[in-house]
């Protein structure tokens, strides 16, 4: 789950589908899917909601990050942002809250359970005062660990001179953590990959960064892979042979890349346990595409979301400018099925998980009132869309207003409900009582 939001922003300026439509089936659930509950959390400045998980006890965590200092954030002294966590029991209801950060820009973007009922959060940070203690310039990597009641356990923060950014998280078998996003190895001067020989490798930009610690936060290792451009993980997995699977983007056509379709590829990396790459894919056509999230599936294989601007090598069909992409792959890195979503606007997939039933559910963002994206309301909208195993959908439902509002992540709950998180700047957003600049915003559908 995770993502770069100025690039997305830049891409939302700049939609496309699936051939195997089912419109009877789309009309019918739509109608079908009742709003249970929204909620919404923020103060006067920008609130966003990047990530959810539902926990044992029934209940949500949702992680994001706020620059407010009034509303639901009263108490939070400086107007920049922290990492922003909340706990939510099943019925929406606020049970705690809680920021983490310091004096300048810290975004949270993943949250996950640990096995011991408390929580692992990561996320990129600027600050090296106030719950950080390290910064090595600009933004690094900062994972905290956390108590079931969210109080801080540990912190660790990662990074060199440049923009180091983490979007994604895994509790591993060994009881350890390894989160995935991006490494500035220009500033780093080709320092990163601990445990392996620091210079073995220079390439150039940004870099696809696994980073591995122990139950306790030390670094066992860490490990980079790109080219010479642009490359960035979003979403990381653990594999079942224990090792991991990083989905992002790249730009590059050289180094540890191979087999390039156009300008940005979905690129995934897989690694052993110990951060040696067993094999990388790339998978496009010769326009752009960009992969926010990836999921394991129950048959040992990935399905991956984000969105493409091409119509052609693996992209199968186009509905206009851009359209939220899925694409499914097994083990070896083997492309499945690929799917295109969309209509004559801009869409794009961001948050993605497997369902009971072997389908896939996407939170994604849509400006189209065609195709597959049947309403709209004048802008861009949230998008959760319900796929079967073979990715045909079967449902789709947007929520906006008038304004920007994106969705970044959704779950499916125990009980089979649906839950959408993101942010919203629509003041006529469902004649919700708006907060803010944007406002944090939970959406569950029965």
């Amino acid at each position: 789950m995770r993502r770069s939001l100025c690039f997305f922003m830049l891409m939302v300026l700049v939609s496309c589908s699936n051939d195997d439509k089912d419109t009877n089936a789309i009309e019918e659930t739509v109608v079908l899917g009742e709003v249970e509950w929204v909620k919404t959390f923020g103060g006067s400045g920008e609130d966003t909601a990047q990530s959810v998980i539902q926990t044992v006890d029934g209940g949500f965590a949702i992680l994001g990050y706020s620059n407010s200092t009034d509303g639901d954030l009263a108490g939070k002294v400086l107007a920049v942002n922290d990492y922003w966590l909340l706990k939510l029991d099943s019925d929406g209801n606020l049970q705690w809250s809680k920021t983490y950060g310091g004096s300048k820009d810290d975004r949270g973007q993943a949250v996950i359970q640990t096995t011991d009922g408390g929580y692992a959060i990561v996320g990129y940070a600027m600050s090296e005062d106030g719950d950080g203690t390290n910064n090595e310039g600009f933004h690094d990597n900062w994972i905290l660990r956390l108590d079931a009641s969210g109080n801080m356990l540990w912190e660790q923060s990662f990074g060199f001179s440049g923009h180091d950014h983490s979007y994604d998280v895994v509790q591993t078998e060994d009881g350890g953590f390894f989160f995935a996003g991006f490494l500035d190895v220009t500033q780093s001067n080709g320092a990163g990959n601990f445990g392996r020989g620091a210079y073995l490798t220079r390439h150039g930009v940004g870099e696809f960064w696994g980073t591995k610690l122990d139950a306790d936060g030390n670094l066992q290792w860490r490990r980079y892979f790109g080219g010479t451009n642009n490359d960035r993980a979003h979403g990381v997995v653990q594999a079942d042979d224990g090792g991991f699977v990083m989905a992002g983007f790249s730009e590059s056509d050289d180094f540890d890349i191979s087999n390039t379709k156009g300008s940005y590829d979905f690129w995934v990396v897989k690694v052993d346990k110990n951060g040696s790459m067993l094999w990388e894919r790339s998978f496009g056509g010769t326009g752009i595409e960009i992969a926010y999230d990836i999921t394991k599936t129950l048959d040992g294989g990935y399905a991956i979301t984000g969105n493409t601007f091409s119509t052609d090598t693996d992209v199968s069909n186009n509905n206009g400018e851009s359209d939220l992409w899925l694409i499914k792959i097994n083990d070896d890195g083997e492309l499945l099925w690929e799917k295109t979503f969309g209509g004559s606007g801009f869409e794009a997939g961001q948050g993605l998980r497997e369902t009971a039933d072997g389908g896939f559910v996407i939170a994604g963002n849509s400006k189209s009132m065609d195709g597959d994206a049947t309403e709209n309301n004048r802008e861009n909208d949230l998008w959760m869309l319900k796929t079967d195993a073979e990715g045909n959908l079967t449902y789709q439902q947007t929520f906006g207003g008038s304004q920007l509002d994106f969705a970044f992540d959704v779950l499916e709950t125990n009980e089979g409900a649906l839950i959408l998180v993101g942010e919203i700047g629509s003041d006529d957003f469902m004649d919700l009582d708006f907060k803010g600049m944007t406002d944090m915003i939970i959406i569950k559908i029965k």
